[in-house]
């Protein structure tokens, strides 16, 4: 969700091309997919939020930068660049998109949910690949088609929605700056040691998915919906949980997105509504059960 997070990720597929990363022409790709894209050291990520859907959960309407926002980043690498996404999907959309991306040499790393209980409920397919950049964006613009992802970039909002919440305090007792996108508070914190994919480093790691996201959704009188998701070493799994739990944050999935990275890393999902300055402290409370880097 990545929201959130959002932030999913990548396993490498097998797509020839002939030209070296330091020749990647960035511009075709951006008129392949259709938008601009965020750029983070040498990472290219594109959003693909799903501002057609309307879902609530617990009766709060989720903004896409919450739970709902697709997204896929591109990183030169061996020759060509590696694609890494999380595509936000209905139900009816799955088999049609993974057809696509399949036929075109994309690779489906993971389907699953991140919520629960919301209506409609969506799931996340996470990619990957690797070749000529051009083809994967060609690629996975062609396999969106078949869903009801807007493939054009969403207008800016005039006035960006207020984030009516301590900001300054949820810095704090998160321990990262956070920042406001689209009417949520988004902080990325990233793990103490490295991840790779196929030798190559996932850096930055906010932008490749490898970095614990976490979200808050002001939901009036000082509330707020979280959700986000935790990277994780298997053995701190059960420890995140029950610190999440006594702190009445819902666990709502317990996953992988990717296939060959190391170390083997597990996500897990969550989701609460309630004072936001107490959840930052439960949310702290899991993150201090991780080996995550220190501010």
């Amino acid at each position: 969700m990545r929201a959130v997070q959002v932030f999913a990720i990548c396993a490498m597929a097998t797509m020839g091309t002939t030209a070296g990363a330091q020749e990647i022409d960035w511009k075709k790709v951006d008129e392949a997919l259709g938008r601009t894209a965020a750029v983070s050291g040498d990472v290219h990520r594109y959003g693909f939020p799903r501002t057609d859907l309307q879902v609530t959960l617990d009766g709060v309407t989720i903004r896409p930068a919450l739970a709902l926002g697709g997204w896929a980043a591109f990183k030169p690498m061996h020759g060509g660049a590696m694609v890494m996404g999380d595509l936000v999907l209905l139900e009816a959309e799955i088999n049609p998109v993974m057809a696509k991306l399949i036929e075109n040499g994309l690779e489906v790393t993971a389907i699953h949910n991140h919520v629960l209980r919301s209506t409609p409920l969506p799931f996340y397919m996470h990619v990957g690949g690797h070749g000529d950049p051009v083809k994967l964006a060609t690629a996975l613009r062609t396999a969106l088609a078949e869903s009801k992802t807007p493939l054009t970039p969403p207008a800016a909002a005039a006035t960006p929605p207020a984030i009516d919440l301590d900001t300054a305090q949820l810095d704090q007792i998160i321990g990262v700056k956070g920042q406001a996108n689209g009417g949520v508070y988004q902080f990325a914190v990233p793990r103490r040691d490295p991840v790779t994919e196929n030798g190559m480093q996932l850096t930055p790691p906010g932008p490749t998915g490898v970095a614990t996201a976490i979200g808050f959704q002001p939901t009036g009188g000082g509330k707020a919906a979280i959700t986000g998701d935790f990277v994780l070493a298997g053995d701190e799994v059960n420890p995140v949980i029950k610190a999440l739990r006594e702190n009445g944050i819902e666990v709502t999935a317990v996953h992988s997105h990717m296939l060959t990275e190391q170390p083997r890393l597990i996500f897990m999902h969550f989701w609460a509504n309630d004072d936001a300055v107490k959840l930052a402290k439960g949310l702290r409370a899991a993150l201090d059960k991780t080996a995550s880097a220190k501010s």
